[in-house]
């Protein structure tokens, strides 16, 4: 087979694959969205990123806009991921997403922001199962990490 074909192959494989579920593509701009709001919250008006009595400075501003950065970086990935129909590369975005979004969660509650820990672990959750659905195979598997 000639590379021409190889390509038009390839193609035509991935058309075939199909599209990704109504609900899947919710969850996954639901989160670039959420991403995107923290983002600029950390960008904005990073005093909503700490407790009242801290105080805002340098440093604070310089780890706000890592997060921003983070945040930011992971919406545009899940959202181009998505409109391409990569779904192995959704998946893994998903699922990296989701532990960042669990660690986010655990580490909320160690500095007992309870009203935000919540929020974080379930959309870790949703991201999880999000990547499940898409793949068919649950993080801790093997096959859920390997190319088919």
């Amino acid at each position: 087979m000639s590379a021409i074909e190889n390509v038009g192959t390839s193609f035509g494989a991935a058309a075939r694959a199909g599209a990704i579920p109504l609900w899947l593509r919710g969850v996954v701009i639901f989160g670039a969205f959420l991403l995107t709001v923290g983002a600029a919250i950390a960008l904005f008006h990073p005093v909503m990123l700490v407790s009242p009595h801290d105080e805002i400075n340098g440093a604070v501003h310089i780890y706000a806009g890592y997060l921003a950065s983070r945040n930011l970086g992971l919406a545009i990935v899940l959202v181009l991921a998505m409109r391409l129909r990569a779904k192995e590369i959704l998946s893994g975005l998903l699922i990296c997403t989701a532990f960042i979004q669990i660690i986010d969660g655990v580490i909320d509650c160690f500095e007992q922001r309870w009203a935000i820990a919540p929020g974080v672990t379930v959309l870790g959750i949703l991201f999880f199962f999000a990547a499940y659905r898409l793949t068919g195979y649950a993080f801790w598997r093997v096959e859920a990490w390997r190319s088919r």
